[in-house]
């Protein structure tokens, strides 16, 4: 799969845009991840920079080429590759599934003064079905990180992984939490 085959791809899932809305359809795994990022308008605008370009996946171990900065329609492809390491464990992806392509599309996007992020959803073709958002907050005490996801298994080894892609999943969110950190406090 490459990224100018996404396009012609249908979500994989029914329930577009529920994380803008903090529902979680049923039948999905919910995943919530909070992490803060630091103090200021300058970590503010690094880790919304960071998040937008793709750069806090791409450091946080999950190759993605997209279509371009983070925008509603925008296609974007990640590859799950073995050996990748999410926190202190490595994947045990197997070796007939190096590269494993999981194709997304950015569903909605938020830009206002104290928040800054986006959601994409699954297409056909992802390993699961759900939706992930994004997002970068202002708040009193500091800047925060949010990741929310609601997802299940749409491939038979997703199926098969049960809760320990759960577990990688949230492995994640606290990586890209990590890696946004990096991003927005380094000089």
């Amino acid at each position: 799969m490459r990224l100018d085959d996404l396009p012609q791809l249908h979500f994989s899932y029914d329930v577009v845009g529920s994380t803008r809305f903090d529902e979680t359809p049923a039948g999905y795994h919910r995943l919530e991840h909070r992490a803060r990022l630091g103090d200021g308008d300058e970590v503010f605008r690094r880790a919304g920079e960071a998040l937008l370009s793709w750069r806090m996946h791409r450091l946080a171990g999950l190759p993605f080429t997209a279509e371009s900065a983070a925008a509603i329609g925008v296609n974007a492809l990640g590859r799950l590759g073995p050996g990748m390491v999410i926190g202190r464990l490595r994947t045990a992806v197997p070796i007939g599934l190096v590269g494993l392509p999981i194709p997304c599309r950015v569903v909605w996007t938020v830009d206002e003064p104290d928040r800054n992020g986006f959601a994409y959803g699954t297409l056909q073709g992802h390993p699961e079905s759900g939706e992930e958002s994004f997002v970068v907050t202002r708040e009193s005490d500091g800047i925060y990180f949010t990741v929310t996801a609601y997802s299940r298994a749409a491939a038979w080894y997703a199926r098969l992984g049960g809760p320990a892609t759960r577990t990688l999943q949230g492995l994640a969110a606290k990586r890209y939490a990590n890696a946004l950190r990096r991003l927005a406090t380094s000089r």
